[in-house]
């Protein structure tokens, strides 16, 4: 009896699966599905990720190691600490690389959103920073040690702005992939996966 009630109701799945535009499925299934809405592939974010974190550490590392190789602000000393280092410089980087980490390892939309706005928030305050600096008492950015007026254009770039930049434009285009659903992140939660299969990054 279950036999032919399952014979009859074969036909209505195939035709299911055809008016839908999908292969008819066979076999034993475990419908694994990615977590609704908040899944996201951690492909999405890998290479910000990695650019946010490469540039974070590079904004955090650059005011204390940069003297070994006459690229620094004054003080001209290696791992010299100031407020300023600290606050304009350490603190954004830190953040940037925080958010970089998020991005990459995430598969969770909320936790990899908070990454990229975290980028956006550090590369915004590598920017704004130096000009906030003396309102809120957060100490003294220094000025570059180069004499040659394009050199100390670059290092102001690499160390604030530029760098800055750079950073929020990463954060920002993160922030707007992972507010949409694409159509292969909706066609992949829709598919089937054979038992005892893993869903796949």
């Amino acid at each position: 009896m279950f036999d032919r009630k399952a014979s009859r109701e074969e036909p209505e799945d195939v035709r299911a699966d055809e008016v839908d535009g999908r292969e008819p499925v066979t076999g034993a299934v475990h419908d694994v599905r990615p977590p609704g809405r908040m899944w996201v592939p951690r492909s999405r974010g890998a290479v910000s990720g990695i650019l946010l974190i490469v540039l974070g550490v590079w904004g955090a590392l650059i005011p204390f190691v940069g003297p070994y190789f006459s690229f620094s602000f004054v003080p001209d000393e290696a791992w010299t600490w100031t407020s300023g280092r600290g606050w304009l410089e350490m603190l954004p980087g830190v953040v940037t690389v925080i958010g970089g980490i998020l991005l990459l390892l995430s598969a969770n939309r909320v936790v990899a959103s908070l990454g990229a706005w975290l980028a956006v928030v550090g590369g915004a305050w590598f920017i704004v920073g130096p000009t906030l600096a003396p309102v809120l008492h957060l100490g003294e950015v220094g000025t570059p040690s180069a004499t040659e007026p394009a050199m100390r254009a670059v290092q102001q770039l690499a160390f604030f702005e530029g760098l800055g930049a750079v950073i929020l434009f990463l954060g920002a285009a993160a922030v707007g992939r992972l507010s949409l659903r694409s159509h292969r992140d909706v066609a992949r939660a829709r598919q089937p996966v054979p038992f005892g299969g893993a869903v796949s990054e």
